[in-house]
């Protein structure tokens, strides 16, 4: 497979799980075009040209020819300079002929407009009750919050390491996110665990999860207890990172009992508690193994890929 089919094939994909409309994606879309066309001089130059046709900011190609043929990855979680250099080793040692390495975690200027992913978390949860502009007034503030944090870091680190040592690099990560968040909350929906303990137990079945059961990063419950009442499950594990902390208010109010996420920072957990929500740790890194799974599964339908898993990255087939 060339590389820009793996990127492209990997944003179709990320799409058909969107929690948003083929219409909503639409507009966003719309809106990168509109906004690129009203630009002049230095800024249009310095304008993200994808965003014209990918709707997720933190998924890029980020070093490498797009149509190089890429038949072995190295994968991971995270993929920085420690792995790039692996690859770069593992090249020379002859032990492997490493053609593009891939990360989940953005890097460069996928990570640098992490927060421009955020948006679509108000269409997640206006399936849960929630009007949208309520939704995307929550979301804004945080969005701004999210890209305030991001400002000072040194983005293009180890996209600098991959340019130097000439290895393809490429991060996806919302793409992947709404596979584990579809996939999940597919499976609550149709087995309607009734307690935390069944909760739980459905995620331990699943083998990213058992692995990281034995890793001692795998499902836990954070709040609640195991013989409590599940109620209406909400699988939060899409749209860049953590949402408002203001959100749990107006989910409590929406009826949901439990939320199944891939982890909480400890403000956020002041304000669950306080609205009475069960919260569910399904684990981070396997999450983000079961997506980045899920997803190559199907980019592999198109093309044979040779897939080297590290990073916290366990291959597991379907």
């Amino acid at each position: 497979m060339r590389l820009k089919n793996i990127y492209d094939l990997a944003v179709k994909k990320g799409i058909e799980r969107d929690p948003r409309t083929k219409a909503q994606i639409k507009e966003s879309l719309d809106s990168a075009r509109k906004e690129y066309r009203k630009l002049k001089g230095a800024d249009k130059k310095a304008f993200d040209t994808e965003r014209l046709k990918n709707p997720y900011a933190d998924t890029r190609i980020l070093y490498g020819d797009l149509d190089k043929e890429i038949r072995t990855v190295l994968v991971g979680i995270d993929m920085e300079g420690p792995e790039l250099l692996l690859a770069d080793r593992l090249n020379q040692a002859g032990d492997y002929s490493i053609d593009l390495v891939m990360a989940h975690h953005p890097e460069g200027t996928a990570w640098a407009r992490l927060y421009d992913v955020m948006g679509l978390q108000a269409n997640v949860l206006e399936k849960f009750g929630i009007p949208l502009k309520i939704g995307e007034g929550l979301l804004k503030e945080r969005s701004e919050e999210v890209s305030r944090s991001l400002a000072p870091a040194n983005h293009s680190r180890s996209v600098d390491i991959a340019r130097l040592l000439g290895l393809p690099f490429m991060c996806i990560h919302t793409p992947a996110d709404n596979h584990v968040a579809d996939h999940l909350q597919r499976l609550f929906d149709r087995t309607k665990p009734k307690k935390l303990a069944q909760v739980t137990a459905l995620l331990k079945r699943i083998p990213e999860y058992a692995d990281g059961s034995k890793k001692g990063a795998g499902p836990r419950i954070l709040v609640g207890s195991p013989d409590k009442e599940a109620g209406r499950i909400f699988v939060d594990m899409t749209g860049g990172t953590e949402g408002p902390k203001r959100v749990y208010a107006r989910l409590s109010q929406a009826g949901v009992g439990t939320i199944v996420a891939m982890h909480l920072s400890e403000e956020h957990l002041k304000c669950v508690k306080e609205e009475h929500i069960n919260i569910v740790i399904a684990g981070h890194i396997a999450s983000d193994t079961l997506g980045l799974n899920l997803l190559l599964d199907s980019l592999e339908k198109s093309g044979k890929l040779n897939v080297i898993p590290c990073s916290g990255f366990v291959r597991v087939k379907r």
